[in-house]
């Protein structure tokens, strides 16, 4: 096979077999082992989620992939705790990719839409109580005592007048016992393990070193790959110097793919340099013109022209018609890359008919079936090791690095390192969409909001996924997630959406639509509480009466920070509240702006309610994040073009939030009795605008667009 068998296009690649959801997985290290090896018999494994062993130790197996959000630390908590497990004996395994692991919210085994513990809140405690009971009903054998005599704790079966007998010393009479099929869960009242703050399971690894992320993996023999990545999807190379590129000392070969042009080396650093004499030139076509100009183009158009109803309540043309005053306002947020830290690589190693990858990637189910494809080999032959991911944020559910990486392998015949450099990676990404909206609203004589109308323009993520499709009435519900489903009882609404593809990839970004229609809605409801003479905490709680949940987090983030207040001088307050993934969150940024028009964030209060809680200091750290790459999107993010070209290449022009622009950051958790939401993502979206809110107090300059223009904001 040579590089001129590769055909297939890009979007082709992409989108084929992105449904499948086999595969296979790898270990960690330490407490985080492997879990593919054979369960022999003396090891109790009455489910697929967790195993015991005689000498009493615990391991739990995790079908998610861990990218920093703690799944490696949580999944075993869950189960941990119906077993009442001595949490000092637990270990935590990387699961094979097997549909006994998919993720109940997706259906197939894949990490996103902070999902993990929504999806097996119910499953892994189900595990754990399933092994308990079998213990329980084991030991009352054992002793012939009544089950209902004996409690459970610290992996220990306690009976009559105390005695006691660990769960290592009943796995085999406990392997024989029937598994029961709904077990009683326990009461949040009885939580020992749940709901307290718990160091997380892979923090020593990352400390000392030992923690293996997907650009660690090393294979005898492997070659290290660099692409010069196309610009477009339908973008193909007219010129490249190879003998330039085949000089470089320690380059081997150079291979063209529907995705760019590679080049193999024996190591990082001759591939890089081989890549940059390759000096490839790009048959842009139609696309050699485009600019960001085009893309807000075809966005104002498709918002203006806007057909598919999401919402459709009341008569909103009267209630204009009616109103004592009528508003309007257009905003717009630009592509965002995703960043990640650590470079997006893949390791793989084609032999014959076996693929074997080393990766860190958010959808090992589905890439097991699209390899399958690519190499054209049984899916029972493509095995996915699953290491530890240097950022994911969406980024890492896409294929495209894993199926660049198996073609190279194929076609070199040799196992290699993919590694797309950042600059390569950040001009031919996949993209948080573009998005333009319309606004209109409308207050009557008591000030009372009485309408509100949004025309959305943006790209179609589901139709791009390559696994989803836009449903009959044309709304693409990540569009208008966040916007469509708004909190606020206004009882004449319209909100629409029109798509628009300008042509750049696009791709699900962390918290997917919310990140801008958070925004839009949240800086609009500013709007018209501006407009009715009210104050936009007032405004907000007064239309809140149906959303309990959302008055609860914006009440209790007001109190905290002080809102209305007296602050420092120059100092203002902004606040926004905003649901995602489950979980209600509201922020108030505390805010100055310089004479010289840059915005200084001094301090975040921010309130969660995600339901029933895992990890406190988990969610608390989540939370932080997101309020970072929140930050760092709206005083920085854009991916622009000019001639076909994008712009930004490295964090020195897409920066983000340097440690000295960090605000304080406090964090509440509002305890709740509801069913486990997300946490990954819902610190996201309310930042934006709680930060604008408190610009537009403090220069009475409103912000529509984002990345802040500071220029806007400069005092003559």
């Amino acid at each position: 096979m040579d590089a001129t068998a590769i055909t297939t296009s890009r979007r082709g690649l992409l989108k084929s077999g992105a449904a499948l959801v086999i595969g296979f997985s790898m270990p960690l290290a330490s407490r985080l082992a492997q879990a593919q090896a054979p369960v022999d018999s003396n090891t109790f494994a009455p489910n697929a989620w967790l195993r015991i062993t005689p000498d009493n130790r615990v391991s739990i197996v995790c079908g998610s992939s861990e990218m920093g959000q703690g799944v490696l630390t949580a999944i075993p908590m869950l189960a941990a705790e119906e077993l009442d497990a001595d949490w000092t004996l637990v270990s935590v395994q990387q699961a094979p990719v097997d549909t006994a692991y998919n993720n109940p919210a997706f259906g197939m085994q894949a990490t996103g839409g902070s999902s993990t513990i929504r999806g097996h809140w119910a499953p892994l405690r189900t595990a754990g109580a399933q092994a308990r009971l079998m213990l329980v009903a084991a030991a009352a054998e054992q002793w012939k005592v009544d089950p209902a005599t004996l409690r459970t704790e610290k992996s220990h079966v306690i009976g009559p007048g105390g005695k006691k007998l660990a769960y290592g010393a009943l796995v085999e009479a406990a392997a024989k016992q029937p598994v029961p099929e709904k077990p009683a869960l326990k009461s949040p009242k009885d939580f020992r393990i749940m709901g307290k703050p718990t160091n997380r399971l892979d923090t020593p690894l990352k400390i000392n070193g030992t923690a293996k992320f997907g650009i660690d993996a090393q294979v005898d023999g492997m070659l290290v790959a660099v692409m010069a990545r196309a610009p477009f999807p339908d973008a193909k190379p007219k010129a490249m110097d190879e003998a330039k590129a085949k000089a470089v000392k320690g380059v081997r070969k150079i291979i063209t793919l529907p995705t760019g042009v590679a080049v193999l080396a024996d190591g990082y650093w001759a591939a890089r340099q081989g890549r940059e004499a390759l000096a490839v030139q790009w048959d842009l076509g139609e696309r050699a013109g485009f600019d960001s100009a085009k893309v807000t183009s075809a966005l104002e158009a498709a918002a203006s022209s806007a057909d598919a109803v999401a919402v459709d309540k009341g008569n909103p043309k009267d209630a204009a018609a009616n109103a004592a005053q009528t508003i309007s306002a257009r905003y717009e947020v630009p592509y965002l890359a995703h960043a990640c830290m650590e470079p997006m690589n893949c390791t793989a190693w084609v032999k014959g008919d076996e693929v074997t990858i080393w990766a860190g990637t958010q959808s090992q189910g589905p890439v097991q079936g699209i390899l399958a494809q690519v190499a054209q080999a049984a899916p029972a032959k493509v095995k996915i090791n699953t290491l530890l991911l240097g950022g994911g944020f969406g980024r890492r559910f896409a294929p495209d690095f894993t199926i660049d990486a198996t073609l190279l392998s194929k076609i070199s015949g040799s196992p290699v390192k993919l590694i797309y450099a950042r600059e390569d990676d950040m001009a031919a990404a996949f993209y948080r969409p573009a998005s333009v909206v319309r606004f209109e609203g409308s207050v009557d004589d008591k000030g009372q909001a009485t309408m509100l109308r949004a025309d959305v323009g943006s790209p179609s993520i589901m139709a791009a996924s390559g696994f989803m499709k836009i449903p009959e009435n044309g709304v693409d519900s990540f569009a208008v997630e966040g916007l469509a489903d708004h909190p606020y009882a206004i009882a004449n609404q319209r909100i629409a959406y029109g798509r628009a593809e300008p042509g750049p990839q696009v791709w699900f970004w962390r918290s997917v639509g919310h990140s801008q229609n958070a925004f839009f809605i949240e800086s609009f409801i500013d709007e018209m509480a501006h407009a009715a003479k009210a104050d936009p905490l007032k405004f907000r709680l007064a239309l809140l009466n149906e959303a309990p949940r959302h008055k609860a987090v914006l009440q209790a983030a007001a109190e905290r920070a002080g809102y209305g207040k007296p602050l420092p001088k120059g100092h203002f307050h902004g606040i926004a509240v905003a649901e995602s993934f489950g979980s209600h969150v509201a922020e108030v940024a505390e805010v100055s702006v310089a004479p010289d028009g840059t915005p200084r964030v001094h301090k975040v209060t921010a309130v969660v309610d995600c339901g029933q809680l895992v990890n406190p200091q988990t969610i608390a750290r989540q939370i932080e994040g997101a309020i970072v790459y929140g930050l760092s999107a709206a005083l920085y993010g854009r991916i622009s073009y000019k001639d076909g070209r994008v712009e930004q290449s490295n964090f020195h022009d897409y920066p983000v939030v340097r440690m000295n622009e960090m605000p304080k950051v406090d964090v509440h958790i509002l305890a709740s009795g509801e069913n486990p939401g997300g946490i990954g993502e819902p610190g996201t979206p309310p930042l934006a605008p709680a930060l604008c809110n408190a610009i537009f107090k403090a220069t009475g300059v409103r912000i529509r667009n984002l990345p802040i223009d500071t220029a806007l904001l400069k005092k003559a």
